[in-house]
């Protein structure tokens, strides 16, 4: 637990919970070929509800007040349900393909200024 929510000049981490449970796990770390590259993981059971969204907006938050203005991450190319996510949160990002995966550029604000005005969810620790 104590890695996963290791946080410290280049490494930021949020962890959500629910009723003791974690249902949400989000890290960030600074550098990369974006300011700051970030990975979210929510429980089968939390998806569709708004909560990868807050992670995302929280963590962005964060991000951009410490000075960065883009994002990365690398997307399965199977995860449909996320790179629809993403296309809805940042229109003009930059996507490309390797491995099987998707590689995954965009700038900050508009992601936390759309995240922050749809999500719904329980609070997060951080």
């Amino acid at each position: 637990m104590r890695a996963l929510l290791a946080v410290d000049g280049q490494r930021d981490a949020i962890v959500a919970e629910r009723d003791g449970e974690i249902i949400g796990h989000a890290m960030s770390y600074r550098g990369g070929l974006a300011d700051v590259e970030i990975a979210i993981v929510v429980t089968d059971e939390w998806q569709g509800r708004g909560l990868g969204r807050k992670l995302i907006a929280t963590l962005l938050g964060r991000a951009a007040g410490a000075g960065a203005t883009t994002v990365g991450m690398d997307v399965l190319g199977e995860n449909r349900k996320v790179l629809k996510l993403i296309r809805r949160m940042w229109p003009d990002a930059k996507m490309t393909v390797s491995s099987g995966a998707v590689e995954v550029t965009a700038m900050i604000q508009p992601a936390v200024t759309f995240a922050e005005q749809r999500s719904v969810g329980p609070p997060l620790t951080s």
